[in-house]
């Protein structure tokens, strides 16, 4: 999974990025700090493998992970060149999802780029660029087709396409919110690329006594909520500042930490769930003497697919799959005794998986 994280100068992206990533993004107080994206490889929290470690004896344990992309901020006009321009804005292309900070604390001390904090139109500017960007690169898609679409009819309806989408988006619209005739048609426009396409997921950016009752007495977080389930997107309400210090504390430090905050998980854990879900996403796992490890996969996977993500030899042979669910094992104590309980299933190629199956796959190429 890879997420692209995207705002204004001075919301606090990049402080967010260096507490998620423990990178070392510079982040200073004054607009355009981060001036090369940055990039950093998370692994997802997952306790359930270390208890698959500490079960099986594994000698390596492996989590998921996530990519974070980290760009400098935009400012109005980015998209003509104002500030450093939208020339970091290919970086995020290729993500799978959009995490968009949001400034959401008052602080006199800390420079607003357009001088009040005031989140929809902080949404709005960056939305703008976005869009402005994606209407660039469907006007040199739409030039480069239209070459061949005079006797070519595939060509010509791919045109005609890209140019609604185009009108849509001048409409100041998100590509997101064209409405697709059908799922070839929308799996298409995801080819593309577009920023305006992905899911996004706002970072509510608090101060510290806003952080314990997630924002619910912060009428700027309201906003965002309320702006949200209108364009179907997640929020997640985190203190930056206060992530920075958690990523510099060890696991159980931190566990004292969040417990004196009133807090019963990170920011990374709560951007965890909310990548998972807005992007239909969930685990199984795989245990051994060798290796324990988390494999993500998008919901309503198949068992020969889910497979194949370990190895394309595992789908093209798939046999069956040997499922037993996690709390299953874990309330055996063992594999041995879940099969002597009936609770390990030998399952098919229509088998369905589901979050948090321990999988072993019988394949034969």
């Amino acid at each position: 999974m890879k997420l692209g994280i995207v705002g204004l100068p001075n919301v606090g992206k990049s402080t967010l990025f260096n507490s998620l990533t423990k990178a070392g993004a510079e982040s200073a107080n004054y607009p355009f700090c981060t001036i090369d994206p940055n990039v950093g490889v998370v692994p997802v929290p997952d306790e359930r493998l270390d208890k698959l470690t500490a079960m099986y004896h594994s000698a390596k344990t492996t989590p998921a992970v996530i990519e974070f992309v980290d760009i400098a901020g935009l400012v109005k006009g980015a998209s003509k060149g104002e500030g450093l321009g939208n020339q970091f804005l290919s970086n995020i292309r290729e993500v799978d999802a959009i995490i968009h900070v949001v400034r959401c604390f008052d602080n006199p001390n800390v420079i607003h780029v357009d001088g009040s904090v005031n989140p929809l139109r902080d949404i709005e500017t960056i939305n703008l660029e976005l869009i402005f960007s994606d209407i660039e690169m469907l006007e040199r898609r739409i030039a480069k087709q239209s070459k061949g679409a005079f006797n070519n009819k595939e060509l010509a309806k791919e045109v005609e396409l890209l140019k609604a989408l185009k009108a849509h988006l001048e409409e100041g619209k998100l590509a997101r919110s064209f409405k697709t005739e059908d799922e070839d048609t929308a799996e298409f426009i995801n080819t593309l690329t577009l920023l305006t396409w992905k899911p996004v997921i706002f970072a509510a950016n608090v101060a510290e006594d806003d952080l314990a009752n997630d924002g619910a007495d912060n009428s700027y977080v309201q906003t965002v909520r309320s702006f949200a389930a209108e364009s179907g997107s997640e929020v997640f309400v985190i203190c930056a500042e206060i992530e920075q210090e958690l990523a510099e504390l060890e696991d159980e430090e931190r566990a004292m930490f969040l417990d004196d905050l009133g807090l019963t998980e990170s920011g990374l854990e709560k951007l965890i769930a909310a990548s998972y879900r807005i992007l239909g996403l969930m685990s199984y796992l795989t245990a051994g003497p060798q290796e324990s490890r988390a494999w993500t996969i998008k919901e309503g996977t198949r068992a020969p697919q889910a497979a194949g993500k370990i190895h394309s030899d595992f789908e093209r042979g798939f046999i069956r799959a040997e499922v037993v669910s996690y709390d299953d094992l874990m309330n055996c104590g063992s594999m041995a005794a879940a099969k002597e309980k009936g609770l390990v299933r030998s399952e098919g190629k229509d088998y369905v998986m589901k979050d948090g199956d321990v999988v072993l796959f019988r394949f034969n190429v």
